[in-house]
């Protein structure tokens, strides 16, 4: 397992050189992010080249990305064209978006598995129906549809919720955590589903009710075991597009955390912005997929790693 887990850090290094060097080379095709300083106005050639000096725009992409990485080995990613440190809106942002991304995770976790167990082991009876229609609906509706629709019934014509987050907390970040993981919560059911009904027919399940081992020790120990591994798949892939795909769910309910960041980085044409959060991304990203492999040894004991 240590020289498993050896092997797979070693990786992420050209992974992550890799990614981070395409990030860099398309964040600064986007246009001139000198432009944007001057207002409305465009800047004068004296003043554009002094800025471009002051942030190490004069200099040639490659040098610029050589440099850019260097600083990110000492904890600096660099300074906003606001003149605020990244790491401090890193600091104020990525706190909100992970407690985000927890009630995001746990709606697909306990509702997602839970409706995908119950459709598994009834395929083709009306709930199953039911559920697979309801799933679809979700799916088929965008995001930010979703979000504007609850927000309007459950915080403004009913005021059963504030339209807007205020502090950040658990509490108020319930309904955007169940926006944000409508999505991912319906395909969690359905892959939930397929791998129960799947594994229903297995061998050892069959095995396990021929021992006569209680229903819901064959279901939880032996059927779920086995059934969750494309989940925990899809789930640990997932954290990451949750973290940096939640532009619009930020967005409709105020909330000021990576995808807010990612926005203003974005419209602004703020470089060192967008490059230091998605360099973060990348870091969550890898680090989530070594976790789900680790945890399929867990899951299935017959899976082991060199």
């Amino acid at each position: 397992m240590a020289r498993y887990v050896a092997r797979r850090l070693l990786q992420m290094i050209p992974v992550f050189i890799g990614s981070t060097l395409l990030i860099f080379l398309m964040v600064n095709v986007m246009g001139d992010p000198i432009a944007g300083l001057c207002g409305e106005r465009a800047c004068d050639p004296a003043t554009a080249a002094q800025l471009k000096r002051e942030f190490g725009l004069d200099k040639p992409l490659w040098q610029q990305y050589a440099t850019y990485m260097g600083n990110v080995f000492t904890g600096d990613f660099g300074t906003a064209f606001n003149g605020q440190k990244v790491t401090e809106l890193m600091g104020s942002a990525f706190p909100v978006t992970i407690r985000l991304t927890i009630v995001a995770i746990l709606f697909e976790i306990v509702v997602g598995v839970t409706l995908g167990v119950l459709t598994g082991l009834r395929r083709g009876r009306p709930i199953d129906t039911g559920v697979l229609l309801g799933t679809l609906v979700v799916i088929s509706v965008p995001t930010f549809v979703t979000g504007l629709l609850l927000q309007l019934l459950l915080g403004i014509k009913w005021q059963w919720i504030s339209p807007s987050v205020r502090y950040g907390s658990y509490d108020e970040l319930i309904l955007p955590g169940l926006v944000l993981a409508s999505v991912s919560l319906a395909y969690v059911t359905r892959l939930t589903r397929t791998a129960i009904a799947e594994n229903k027919r297995s061998d050892y399940v069959r095995t396990a009710i021929a021992k006569g081992l209680p229903r819901h020790r064959v279901i939880v120990r032996h059927l779920l075991r086995n059934s969750l591994i494309p989940v925990v798949t899809f789930i640990g892939a997932d954290i990451g597009a949750l973290m940096g795909g939640a532009i619009a769910t930020e967005r409709i309910f105020n909330i000021h955390g990576v995808g807010f960041q990612l926005y203003q980085g974005i419209l602004r044409q703020n470089t060192q912005t967008v490059v230091g959060f998605v360099t973060v991304l990348v870091l969550v990203f890898l680090v989530a997929n070594l976790l789900v492999d680790l945890l399929y040894a867990v899951l299935d004991p017959r899976i082991r790693y060199a």
